[in-house]
């Protein structure tokens, strides 16, 4: 997902679960706002590092894929991007490695979905935006897996889009300068890589941006399926996140419960506009900000700003060294520590080192990244 629903349209969301148009605000910017927390952002404030939440090109290229680095990729996009679906998934006459990796590709409705709901509940809107942007991710991005994987997240020449006029192959290509084009089925990819660990093969980049879009519908054979198809029908899984955000935030507003439940979705607040919300999530455009922006303006009747990613880096720069935790910044900073390290933990209990050590706190004591001391405190 991109700018247009992780912004835009959780703001909607929202403001249809009952948040009033200032928090849905700060929502919806944390929500956004897990696309840009980067190390090189984070250094600008003089932020602990540790709590990046995706990495830009130049970073990634500048990671070793060595064991060290594929843990610091894998806590990064697994955590916040690609959140694993079944961690204890079985598969027969599989590898212990290629099975650990088939374990960690995203899908929604995981026991991981709902330990990421309950853990934003009570740390306020940074934490609560974060936990909107993975529960929604978790739709968009169904069937890759956030860690570099050949095997896991590789297409091949069957890609084939359906569209209302039938269906045509897609034709990829690799120039990042290159805009993708939806009237003529061409879009970009990462290149072609045969080594199972390559960064171009982390996430859906061998996809490109077709799982970012809404009104996109295909369908392919990844070789985790054992090559059989898989239909991917992004409409009907955007609607289910907006649905399903709606829940999730009436859920850490204290409406529905103790207990997050998955696979429920809200049934009353979105019925009245679900025309004009399917329109927006069919509509054939790389960017629906326009849309969701008007829809979510006449839902709260106020103006809604344009996302600015440094909107409270002063906020954070100019607070007292006590006093930077209270702020939009440092509130992110520790829902983000605090989501990382529940994956990590989940990842290392299940038996996979793929996204490195964790340590019970509680049993061993602090052992580990300094940045996450602050957890401790809570």
């Amino acid at each position: 997902m991109q700018l247009d629903f992780h912004y835009y349209a959780t703001y909607a969301a929202a403001i249809l679960a009952g948040f009033d148009h200032e928090e849905s605000l700060q929502i919806a910017y944390s929500a956004q706002f897990t696309d840009c927390c980067t190390r090189t952002f984070l250094d600008t404030i003089n932020a602990p590092l540790s709590a990046a939440t995706t990495q830009t090109q130049a970073e990634l290229a500048d990671v070793p894929t060595d064991p060290v680095g594929l843990h610091d990729i894998t806590r990064i996009w697994a955590s916040f991007h690609f959140l694993p679906e079944n961690l204890y998934a079985e598969r027969e006459k599989t590898g212990r490695k290629y099975l650990r990796k088939y374990r960690l590709i995203c899908g929604p409705n995981g026991t991981l979905v709902k330990d990421t709901v309950e853990l934003a509940k009570g740390k306020g809107p940074a934490a609560t935006g974060l936990a909107m942007h993975v529960l929604a991710d978790t739709w968009a991005h169904r069937y890759f897996a956030g860690t570099p994987s050949l095997v896991i997240n590789n297409t091949n020449y069957h890609f084939y889009e359906i569209t209302e006029e039938g269906e045509r192959p897609v034709r990829f290509n690799h120039n990042p300068a290159s805009p993708d084009d939806p009237e003529k089925g061409i879009y970009t990819n990462t290149v072609p890589q045969g080594s199972e660990d390559s960064i171009m093969n982390l996430g859906h980049g061998r996809a490109g941006h077709l799982p970012d879009y809404s009104y996109a519908r295909y369908r392919y054979m990844p070789a985790w399926g054992g090559y059989r198809e898989i239909v991917k029908d992004n409409p009907s899984d955007y609607l289910h996140a907006f649905r399903q955000m709606i829940y999730a935030l009436r859920y850490l507003k204290g409406e529905e419960g103790e207990a997050f439940q998955t696979e429920t979705y809200d049934e009353r607040a979105y019925v009245p506009y679900r025309e004009e919300i399917e329109e927006i999530l069919t509509k054939r455009q790389l960017d629906a900000s326009k849309d969701w922006k008007a829809f979510g303006e006449r839902l709260s009747k106020e103006e809604i700003p344009d996302f600015a990613e440094t909107l409270y880096q002063e906020e954070y720069r100019n607070a007292a060294v006590e006093e930077k935790e209270n702020t939009m910044p440092g509130q992110f900073i520790r829902a983000a520590l605090a989501q990382k390290s529940m994956v990590t933990n989940r990842i290392f209990s299940s038996g996979s080192l793929l996204a490195g050590f964790s340590v019970d706190y509680a049993k061993k004591g602090f052992r580990g990244i300094p940045d996450f001391r602050m957890l401790l405190k809570r």
